[in-house]
Parts: structure tokens; C-alpha cells; sequence
């Protein structure tokens, strides 16, 4: 895949925008910049069946007009059904060779990684990124691994050039820049925009520190 296209990888799902819609935050983060979206509906209160199926249309379309890539966290019969344009596993989520096997050949395949091994394996499987993390510190995500930092990421990037690398976990605006400089090709994000009361503003503003990084301007 073309690693442009996870310079801002926007995950977010109902229960990560508050009060607010999901595809209102959603539009204004597509209008700020983000290249990428992965609709992760998680949590005691996420949509089910129909209504999750209804939604995921919904992000497409949105997607769509924004010509930006929509990828489903982990629901492979929920992406093959909608035809998304991608599925992101973790590594609880199934053998990676299986997956790619079950989704086809072009569907976009991305895979969470906390080792290098894990990254190996993604690669030989197959995928075509992975999200590599977390890098700091998060609460969005309760069930993550210990904190890797960046040095896992210089490490997938000299072991595996060609795999896109996405930093994840506890990405703000003033980190996003140090995550690019330690090898990514982009950063992965969920209150950086959810939690902000401007989202097209925040994904903006991170998108600026991603390109700035991109140039080697320092910051």
C-alpha cells in the first residue's frame, strides 16, 4: 500500500466520542487531514449487528468521499460483508496467515505488533502495515501490552524496509513528530482528536507536526 496514506491513521468508535456523533467526529477529522480511519466499536455500550453494519456503511461512504482508506478492527466477517478497504487484527485476533488467506489477497491486511518477532511474522504473512506500540503510555486502551517505545520501531524499520510502520498508543500533537523522526511512516490516534473540542483543528494540527518531521524540520 501506499505508506502516504497512514501518515494520520484516525481510529476511533462510538464509545471514544463522548456526547458527540461518531461521523460527526469522524467528517471533521477527514476535513483535518487524517489519511486513514479504523472504525474500533468497543466497549460495554458498542453497537452490535445491524446497527454496527449500519454505522460501518456510514463511516464508508464518509471514507469514500474523502478518498481515504476505511479499515475494521477485527470484525472479518463485518469487513468482507461491507467490502472495506481494509481489517486490522492484534494478535489475539487469529493467525495472520489465516486472515489473509480468508480476506483475499487485496484487502488491506494491517497487524498490531509489540516484538519484532510479531513483526516478522505479520510481514511474512503478508500484511500490509503494522501498528507498532504502544509507544507511551495510554488510557484509551485498557487491554494494551507493557509500553515498547521507540526503539521497537527503529528496530521493524532496519529489519523490515519495505513494511509501513504505525506508531500507536499515547501519540499527542507535540509526540507525533518524534514518532515519524524514529522511523514511521505515520501515527496512529484516538483522543489526540476525540478528546479535543475542535477535531478538525487537532487532527490539522497533528498532521502539520507529521509533515514538518516528514521534512526533517525539527520542532
Amino acid at each position: 500500500m501506499d505508506k502516504h496514506q497512514l501518515q494520520l491513521y484516525f481510529i476511533a468508535g462510538t464509545e471514544n466520542t463522548g456526547e458527540h456523533k461518531l461521523l460527526d467526529v469522524l467528517e471533521a477529522a477527514l476535513k483535518g487531514g487524517v489519511t486513514a480511519f479504523q472504525l474500533r466499536e468497543k466497549g460495554a455500550n458498542s453497537l452490535q449487528g445491524e446497527a454496527l453494519k449500519e454505522l460501518a456503511l456510514s463511516c464508508q461512504a464518509l471514507c469514500k468521499t474523502y478518498n481515504v482508506p476505511f479499515i475494521v478492527n477485527d470484525d472479518i466477517e463485518l469487513a468482507l460483508q461491507i467490502g472495506a478497504d481494509g481489517i486490522h487484527i492484534g494478535q489475539e485476533d487469529g493467525v495472520v496467515k489465516d486472515v489473509r488467506t480468508k480476506i483475499g489477497p487485496d484487502m488491506l491486511l494491517g497487524v498490531s505488533a509489540d516484538t519484532l518477532n510479531h513483526a516478522l511474522e505479520a510481514s511474512d504473512a503478508g500484511a500490509n502495515y503494522v501498528g507498532v506500540g504502544p509507544i507511551y503510555e495510554t488510557k484509551t486502551k485498557q487491554d494494551t501490552a507493557p509500553v515498547v517505545g521507540l526503539d521497537l520501531i527503529n528496530q521493524v524499520v532496519r529489519e523490515l524496509p519495505g513494511l509501513p510502520v504505525v506508531g500507536i498508543g499515547g501519540i499527542t500533537e507535540g509526540k507525533a513528530g518524534t514518532v515519524i523522526r524514529a522511523g514511521a511512516s505515520g501515527v496512529a490516534v484516538i483522543s489526540a482528536i476525540t478528546s479535543k473540542p475542535n477535531c478538525e483543528e487537532a487532527a490539522r494540527a497533528i498532521k502539520g507536526r507529521i509533515l514538518l518531521a516528514l521534512t526533517g524540520v525539527e520542532m
